[in-house]
């Protein structure tokens, strides 16, 4: 059975990259605009892992993981953030919602898929 993940990034560009990457690694993958996109697409869906960008409009990526967190069935589930952020202040505003690891633009294919291997092993 293939894992699912859930790509959350209002660039469709980025989100098409990123769906390649993973349905490429044999990824199920769930695409949301936004976090509240992201959050309607979680209803009564279990995914494995979450990718989210931070700066989106409607809901940004760190108020979409806090919501996320207090989804019971989205306590533990390993979150990326995946942006051109790179400010150790928002990366810790990040952790402090709960992400789990971030990953900034551009990035390579590869280097998503380790960081995947390392957070799903």
């Amino acid at each position: 059975m293939s894992r699912t993940i859930l790509i959350v990034d209002d660039s469709p560009t980025m989100r098409d990259l990123v769906r390649h990457t993973l349905t490429d690694a044999g990824f199920a993958v769930i695409e949301g605009a936004n976090g509240q996109e992201g959050l309607k697409k979680l209803e009564g869906q279990k995914v494995d892992l979450i990718i989210s960008d931070v700066n989106m409009p409607v809901m940004d990526g760190i108020t979409f993981v806090q919501r996320l967190r207090g989804l019971p069935s989205c306590k533990f589930t390993p979150v990326l953030m995946l942006t051109t952020e790179n400010q150790a202040s928002k990366k810790d505003e990040a952790k402090k919602a709960g992400a789990t690891g971030w990953v900034v633009k551009p990035f390579s294919p590869e280097q998503l898929r380790g960081v995947i291997g390392k957070v799903l092993p």
